[in-house]
């Protein structure tokens, strides 16, 4: 467990080598979001408010509404008369989220693959190419925002922008793992191998075979993550 300066007080300090977004609830979410993503925050750590407020140099109010935007998002949770805390999930809720992505996500590829132009084949290959640098310098923040530019590329070439937004908020609900599974350098090197497979197929328009590859994808995470919620297999 962090203490109530630690994580707030790591916010701060990579936050002041950024340029603040417009608006200070738009610059604490962004600086929560990339603390939860890289485990500077990690599942079940308490938000201290007032610390982070201070550290941010920010009020209560742009703390609370951006609080309240990762609570409806399924990264943070609140308990009464204890405040905000990470979400932890239980290893019941990660196979279930999991389960609705798999779901989601193979029906997603089928019609991309179908349907996917040169334009998105080249916006996934970008995103593809930031992913492997990134993980060559072991930057969880930035592979994950890769990653996630990466796959969501080729879900919205599917045309199903309902089944998009779903899958998005699947995605949200497991960010505060992320680090766990990119945290190991096997891990990155398989996440860059099954990306470039499914590249490969979905050149060559193979639904059922990019399909497979990336089902895969999501197992090995699951597998990975798996590991260090609480809850017996």
């Amino acid at each position: 467990m962090t203490t109530p300066e630690g994580p707030a007080r790591g916010v701060a300090a990579e936050a002041g080598e950024r340029r603040r977004p417009p608006t200070a609830q738009q610059f604490v979410l962004g600086e929560l979001r990339r603390a939860i993503t890289t485990g500077r925050l990690r599942p079940g750590d308490p938000i201290r408010q007032e610390a982070l407020a201070e550290e941010l140099d920010v009020s209560r109010v742009p703390l609370r509404e951006a609080l309240k935007t990762l609570q409806g998002e399924g990264l943070v949770t609140y308990q009464a008369h204890r405040g905000y805390f990470v979400e932890r999930l239980s290893l019941a809720d990660l196979r279930e989220v999991y389960l609705i992505r798999e779901l989601l996500e193979a029906e997603a590829v089928r019609r991309a693959a179908g349907r996917i132009g040169d334009e998105a084949l080249r916006a996934a290959e970008r995103a593809q190419a930031e992913v492997e640098e990134a993980a060559a310098a072991g930057d969880v923040l930035a592979m994950a925002a890769a990653n996630r530019r990466f796959h969501m590329t080729i879900f919205e070439a599917s045309g199903l922008p309902r089944m998009v937004r779903m899958i998005r908020t699947l995605w949200d609900s497991t960010d505060a793992y992320r680090s766990v599974y990119y945290g190991e350098p096997a891990n990155r090197e398989r996440v860059i191998e099954e990306h470039r497979a499914a590249l490969d197929l979905l050149r060559r328009r193979d639904a059922e075979g990019a399909a497979r590859v990336l089902a895969a994808h999501r197992a090995h995470a699951v597998t990975a993550i798996e590991a260090v919620l609480p809850d017996a297999p």
